[in-house]
């Protein structure tokens, strides 16, 4: 290809076959001039070039974009589906700004739909390989009537959104190509997913290949580090939609971002002699990328063989199948929710958050909000934190099963979720879960028990917790818990400040079931004998008589 330009008037080439030469910047367009086959024009700083080309040993012709050094790396096609079939097709823009590809026939192959228009239309090719036609060249981007950027193939660049505008519906999205030397629209597909919260999802067809879990304020759960050091992603939110994310163009080295035809996303970089590319990272990078590799209620561990477990609860749906090493059919409960007292959550750290299948969300809960909405939910089977940021917060529940939740080994990528779980499917150690706030470990139900005491029934030493509580209360609660929080509410009433428990030692109370409580002095208010004022001991056996019991009413708070 020859990077030198025969510039016509458009009307003396469709009418005659004169030909006239004009003298302009080698990398603009203007009205009246024409690009033909076998012409290029070339960005400022030499590193992207636009003409036709045909790939591997097809004879189609396609207008694209790709690197002067490497030119067998192109980054555009305008005309993906519509290939000319000669080498005759021309690059044309008219006095309105129209930029058009025309065959042979002069037939309209593929065409540029403008935003607005421009009394002086110019396309330029710019050194960040963004094609655009704007009313003067190296104008403000606010000015573009299009640009090649808005319509991605299957490469981002620096500076190339993917996304959607929900103003305009524009969605941009990667496809990938449908063989080496077919450009058209193959069969996957990577896009960001604005269910609940965005995820960026890779798909063959309709079916889910690939996602990076959820963001989650600061990364995408299934993303702990960034892609590559030196690459700074550029995220546009809007609300807890994610309208774009593209690299910024102030990345030191070259590099572009591909989906191939087999269906894998490769980061390359060019080496400084700027005609060699190295792949940096591929997504999926590993078997546990895979989606849904271990089946629904699996759990992928990349540092085990074989890499699938079910999750605690859960066993194999089909053990022949897993015997077999084949995972999809996932896993099931080993003993069914009923929603009865004893339920609780382990849980299950540092992973990818399972898919956004059925789910509710909730960003202002806390985790201990979450908690317990989720328990008085039969339907809920999981819950976590939605974000990282200041500590944690959000709540997001899953409902049904829980599919592609992979283990992640990389320090710092801990984002944790809470697996509901049968009352005999826990463990003493799986009976507590981390109170955000830092204070201890308390067992859910404790949070959410509501408990009306007679003192004199407790005193009695009856241990008939249960029916001193609220008859709605009592299916969600475990007894022995509830006889703790009581005696532990007992001991924070004690007659005597000096016998009352301090704070640290009302935190190890309540999360050590295993440990031994004292036992409970008189409270300050009861009427007890003095020994120093019998007269007053009379007084209140006199008020006893008068008055038969009192009830005092311990509530959580």
């Amino acid at each position: 290809m020859r990077p030198l330009f025969t510039f016509t008037f458009l009307y003396a080439l469709i009418c005659s076959s004169t030909l006239l030469e004009l003298s302009v910047a080698a990398d603009t367009i203007i009205p009246g001039q024409v690009l033909t086959d076998g012409e290029t024009i070339v960005s400022s700083n030499q590193r992207f070039e636009l003409g036709f080309f045909s790939p591997g040993r097809s004879k189609n012709r396609y207008l694209g974009i790709w690197y002067k050094t490497t030119p067998d790396i192109v980054v555009w096609i305008a005309n993906r589906n519509n290939p000319i079939t000669d080498s005759q097709g021309i690059l044309t823009i008219s006095s309105d700004g129209t930029l058009a590809l025309l065959n042979g026939t002069q037939s309209t192959v593929w065409f540029a739909k403008l935003s607005k228009t421009a009394a002086s239309p110019v396309a330029q090719l710019l050194g960040t390989g963004n094609l655009v036609l704007t009313g003067k060249a190296s104008a403000s981007s606010e000015s573009y009537m299009w640009q090649s950027f808005d319509f991605p193939t299957d490469t981002r660049l620096p500076g190339m959104k993917m996304g959607e505008n929900f103003d305009t519906g524009l969605v941009q999205y990667l496809t990938s190509w449908k063989s080496a030397e077919d450009p058209s629209l193959g069969d996957f597909t990577y896009k960001i997913d604005n269910h609940g919260l965005p995820q960026i999802v890779l798909r063959m067809g309709s079916l889910k290949q690939y996602r990076s879990g959820p963001w989650n304020g600061v990364r995408f759960s299934g993303h702990p580090l960034p892609m590559y050091p030196g690459f700074n992603p550029i995220f546009d939110f809007n609300g807890n939609s994610l309208n774009s994310i593209s690299d910024s163009y102030n990345i030191p080295v070259i590099t572009r971002v591909t989906l191939v035809q087999s269906g894998s996303l490769h980061r390359y970089v060019m080496d400084e002699t700027g005609t060699k590319w190295t792949l940096v990272f591929t997504t999926p990078g590993d078997p546990c990328d895979s989606y849904g590799k271990c089946g629904p209620n699996g759990i992928c561990r990349i540092n085990k063989t074989p890499n699938c477990d079910c999750l605690k609860g859960f066993a194999p749906k089909s053990q022949q199948d897993w015997e077999m090493l084949v995972w999809s059919s996932g896993c099931v409960r080993k003993i069914a929710l009923d929603c009865q007292s004893g339920e609780g959550f382990q849980k299950v750290a540092a992973v990818k958050l399972p898919d956004l299948l059925e789910f509710q969300l909730n960003t202002s809960m806390s985790l201990v909000e979450c908690s317990a909405e989720c328990l008085k939910n039969c339907s809920c089977t999981a819950y976590a934190n939605a974000f990282v940021t200041g500590g944690g917060s959000g709540c997001l529940m899953w409902f049904g099963n829980l599919m592609d939740i992979r283990e992640l080994v990389v320090e710092g990528s801990e984002q944790d979720i809470y697996l509901r779980l049968a009352a005999s499917e826990i463990g003493e150690e799986e009976k507590t879960y981390k109170d955000p706030s830092g204070i201890g470990h308390f067992r859910a139900t404790s949070l959410v028990c509501g408990v009306r005491v007679h003192i004199h029934e407790i005193n009695s030493k009856e241990k008939r917790a249960l029916e001193l509580m609220d008859a709605c209360l009592r299916n969600s609660c475990v007894e022995s818990q509830v006889q703790r929080c009581i005696q532990v509410g007992l001991l924070c009433v004690q007659q005597h400040p000096q016998d009352r428990p301090t704070m640290s030692s009302i935190v190890f109370m309540m999360g050590s079931e295993g440990s031994m409580l004292p036992k409970p002095k008189q409270p300050g208010f009861f009427s007890g004998r003095s020994s120093i004022d019998t007269d007053a001991a009379a007084k209140s056996e006199e008020l006893q008589t008068k008055v038969p019991e009192t009830i005092t009413i311990l509530q959580a708070r």
